[in-house]
């Protein structure tokens, strides 16, 4: 199976939620179970039902995230050569040289991605523009709109 990239903080974040499900989410759910159970009829107990729910859907996050942890390769940019060129992991900042605005995103894996935080996927359009160019580079983006042409200002390996 193939390596998944992701960032250390990725990594981390991903451990400290299967740290709670397991060590928190999952004993609060079981109790649940038992504490309904208690209550006698089990058709007709919505607390039982939900609680089972709930136990399904932890335990799927939990089979989902070791699932990802299991082929994940972690990669800290911070130990890699800083060449100024745009890998996995940096961050980088852009002239759009359309509009003369500025934006700053790193790039992470998929599960990691969240635009609003300036965190974009390896695999998006803009993300794959720009990997493997370097500083001073303008890198072309294909949206729906047309292309964007984008100015690598800096690249930080942080």
């Amino acid at each position: 199976m193939n390596k998944v990239p992701m960032t250390v903080a990725g990594e981390k974040s991903l451990r400290e939620e299967l740290e709670h499900l397991k060590g928190t989410a999952r004993p609060q759910v079981i109790a649940a179970i038992a504490e309904a159970r208690e209550h006698g009829d089990l058709k007709e107990n919505a607390e039982y039902h939900a609680a089972r729910e709930q136990q399904g859907f932890i335990e799927g996050r939990i089979q989902e995230i070791e699932s990802k942890l299991s082929v994940a390769q972690v990669i800290d940019v911070t130990k890699l050569p800083k060449t100024g060129k745009v890998i996995f992991g940096v961050t980088v900042s852009l002239l759009n040289l359309d509009t003369d605005a500025n934006v700053t995103y790193r790039i992470v894996g998929e599960d990691e991605a969240d635009i609003k935080s300036g965190r974009i996927s390896v695999t998006s359009p803009i993300a794959r523009a720009l990997i493997g160019k370097e500083e001073g580079d303008v890198a072309v983006v294909k949206t729906p709109g047309g292309d964007v042409e984008y100015e690598i200002e800096s690249v930080e390996y942080v």
